[in-house]
């Protein structure tokens, strides 16, 4: 037997028509759903990084304000102690270092027979110059100046200059001159043993009368 579908519209299996189609629109409908969450994540990420942005530059806006106002206050303040203590250590390390010997042993080849030293005072200057005073008792004005042309030529005085003079009743000048003094690089070993003692402000040596 020969069977034959002699309708003029063929048969079609609308169930599973249907079946496909709501397949399709749920998938499509559930890609929709998650295509519009990874936007609004997306979007809640963007603002959240935006957000984390501007505090950063607000952040960084007050270190460079905060770090303007330190160094302001540094420069003013602080640095000009540091400066300071550092220039006062240096003096006292000077100091420390100074060798008396070596000084008093310029004052032995460089004194005349007719002058004798009283009193010596070593200080430094603003720039960290050593500058000694020397109170010198001379016979005469000549022996002075002999003295100062002495301490001239050897190299380690400088500007040594007469500030006071006045004449005593034994008929001898009281002078005290002062000059910058470059102590030696290589001060000799008896200057440890001058190192270990206090910086004086007025050491008296009595030279050759």
């Amino acid at each position: 037997m020969v069977r034959a579908n002699l309708s003029t519209r063929p048969f079609y299996n609308e169930r599973l028509v249907r079946a496909v189609l709501g397949l399709i629109t749920l998938v499509a409908i559930g890609l929709t759903g998650y295509n519009v969450a990874r936007i609004l994540a997306l979007r809640s990420q963007g603002a959240e990084a935006r957000g984390q942005a501007e505090g950063a530059t607000r952040e960084a806006g007050q270190l460079r304000a905060e770090a303007l106002r330190i160094r302001q206050t540094i420069n003013r303040e602080q640095l000009a102690a540091v400066q300071a203590a550092a220039h006062e250590a240096n003096q006292l390390i000077d100091r420390r270092a100074f060798s008396w010997t070596d000084l008093f042993n310029q004052f032995e080849r460089t004194l005349p027979a007719g002058a004798r030293i009283a009193a010596v005072t070593p200080q430094f200057d603003t720039g960290g110059r050593m500058m000694v005073a020397v109170s010198v008792v001379s016979r005469r004005v000549e022996d002075l100046d002999a003295f100062i042309e002495a301490l001239e030529k050897t190299g380690r005085f400088s500007q040594v200059l007469s500030r006071q003079e006045e004449a005593q009743e034994d008929g001898t000048l009281m002078s005290i001159i002062q000059g910058y003094y470059r102590p030696s690089a290589t001060p000799p070993a008896a200057a440890e043993a001058a190192a270990a003692l206090p910086a004086p402000t007025d050491v008296r040596a009595e030279g050759p009368r």
